[in-house]
């Protein structure tokens, strides 16, 4: 085949360093903006934004050239050093090290960009880290002890 093709749709999840919730209605809409943008330039595509105010949902399409590793880390470098620059409330923001990356069937594209849009709703019932266990369960991902996520 004289081509390469890849459909690698990827759902990324990461929290806000010791869940501080800085990710508020004031920068929330810009920061989406800016990781879809960010995504654009490492030629991904971004496919859905979400979340809540101490953590982050990506659903995009990977580059088929770039690690799902580097494309986090650029992503939370660049929107870090971003969110900085918002104000001074802002000035101590981080991302938590580590992130959670689940495969997603193309048939199922729909049913993960609702889930990440109803991101407030679906956080009235389950805490941030309920949902992530439920995640790790649902792709049979066991977590490492020596690094605990909570």
């Amino acid at each position: 085949m004289a081509q390469s093709l890849t459909s690698l749709l990827t759902h990324i999840v990461f929290g806000t360093k010791n869940r501080i919730p800085y990710l508020d209605d004031e920068i929330k809409h810009e920061l989406y903006l800016y990781i879809a943008k960010i995504l654009q330039n490492h030629n991904c595509q971004s496919l859905r934004l979400g979340g809540t105010e101490d953590h982050i949902h990506v659903l995009c399409v990977m580059a088929k050239n770039l690690s799902i590793g580097k494309m986090v880390e650029e992503i939370k470098t660049s929107s870090s050093k971003w969110i900085k620059t918002k104000g001074i409330k802002y000035q101590e923001f981080y991302w938590q090290p580590g992130y959670g990356a689940f495969s997603v069937s193309s048939s199922h594209r729909d049913i993960v960009c609702n889930y990440v849009s109803n991101q407030k709703q679906h956080h009235q019932k389950r805490t941030f880290m309920e949902e992530f266990h439920g995640l790790l369960k649902k792709h049979q991902l066991v977590i490492d002890s020596r690094y605990p996520i909570d």
